[in-house]
Parts: C-alpha cells; structure tokens; sequence
C-alpha cells in the first residue's frame, strides 16, 4: 500500500475516494477511528492508501481533478 492523500477534511478523502471508484481503483482509509476519537479538531490527518500497482493512475486520476497527492 502507498500513502495517495493525507488530510483532515473528510471531504476531501470522499471526494478522493470517489474519483478512484470511478477508474475502478480500490483505495482504504487509515486512520478514521483515531480521527474521529480526538474531537472533530482537525489535528489528526486520514490517510488515503492505494495499492502499490495503483499509484500512478491514482495520483494522475487526483491530480487530473485538482487533488493533490501526497508524495
């Protein structure tokens, strides 16, 4: 898995998300549970995970559509 976002607007992964679904890319958010658990704050980023093979025409896809990606 490789890191393809990192944020703490919950918009922005579902709209990520959303994007990669429609190429058929399959992704996995990390950390939402510990995000969730600290309040709403905004201090704790989620992370958008795609799996290696995927990476390149996931971050093409996010950035094709003003996302940016994680390096």
């Amino acid at each position: 898995m490789k890191l393809l976002l990192q944020t703490t607007d919950p918009t922005a992964i579902a709209f990520a998300q959303a994007l990669l679904q429609g190429e058929g890319i399959d992704s996995f958010v990390l950390d939402v549970h510990t995000s969730i658990l600290e309040g709403g704050l905004g201090f704790i980023p989620r992370r958008l995970m795609v799996a290696d093979r995927d990476w390149f025409l996931a971050s093409a896809a996010l950035r094709d559509n003003g996302v940016e990606v994680a390096r």
